[in-house]
């Protein structure tokens, strides 16, 4: 082959061999001989082959999963939790060179603080105050990862997991829970019943028409019944002829 040719075929193939395309969502820093030179912004990079290389870093939310942790809680009631992490890099250097595979060390740091907050709190903070827990957890890891360069958005625990005699104790729990305001919503209906038959007895008792107007309709309400007997201790002719007439 003659040489020159070669020698451009070889220049090509080292031009091609250094292009680089970083993506918006990333940035890549650069290294010469293994020393950090600058990170790369999106767009068309060229980097010199052999010599420099670069370790792209997504910069978009990253989202880890806290695996199940056993908790002893402070009323001492074993339970097993777990969690996701929400985190950012905002600063691609600090990221590379100052922690060794960050997402790994998030998730020690998560896993940690998890046992801490739930450990200091009982069964039922945990049960109704995730979203608090969840802010605890985040406050305790984000302290570390500043100096990293990463942002924790947001920590939330996803489930709770307790032994089988607990949840049965706190179904029995909820179930008498759930009787104990039936009795009582029950309790409040009867007393209103009983305050308005009260009121009305007292407006019956002000007014002689208004017994007598009960008592006809009670009587026509039994006599709607064919199979229906009344019976009066006391002769017909001394009824008012209203009731002589719903009787007949």
């Amino acid at each position: 082959m003659n040489p020159p040719l070669l020698f451009t075929v070889f220049i090509i193939v080292f031009l091609l061999a250094g292009i680089r395309v970083v993506f918006e969502y990333k940035r890549a820093l650069k290294f010469r001989f293994g020393k950090y030179i600058k990170t790369l912004q999106p767009g068309f990079r060229w980097i010199i082959p052999i010599i420099e290389t670069i370790q792209v870093v997504d910069i978009r939310v990253i989202t880890i999963n806290v695996v199940s942790q056993e908790v002893m809680t402070e009323d001492n009631v074993p339970c097993s939790t777990d969690g996701v992490v929400f985190f950012k890099i905002e600063d691609p250097e600090k990221a590379v060179l100052e922690v060794e595979e960050f997402a790994f060390a998030i998730t020690q740091l998560s896993q940690a603080a998890l046992r801490d907050v739930c450990g200091k709190v009982e069964l039922d903070t945990i049960l109704s105050k995730r979203e608090e827990m969840g802010k605890n957890i985040k406050n305790i890891v984000e302290i570390e990862t500043k100096e990293w360069g990463i942002n924790i958005i947001d920590v939330k625990i996803k489930d709770i997991q307790l032994p089988e005699n607990m949840k049965r104790m706190m179904a029995n729990q909820a179930e008498a829970e759930r009787s104990r305001r039936a009795r009582i919503i029950l309790a409040l209906a009867e007393e209103q019943a009983a305050g308005k038959l009260l009121e009305a007895g007292k407006l019956i008792d002000q007014s002689p028409s208004a017994i007598k107007l009960r008592l006809y309709q009670t009587l026509s309400n039994i006599a709607a019944e064919k199979n229906s007997t009344i019976l009066f201790p006391f002769p017909e002719e001394v009824l008012p002829k209203p009731v002589k007439e719903v009787l007949d």
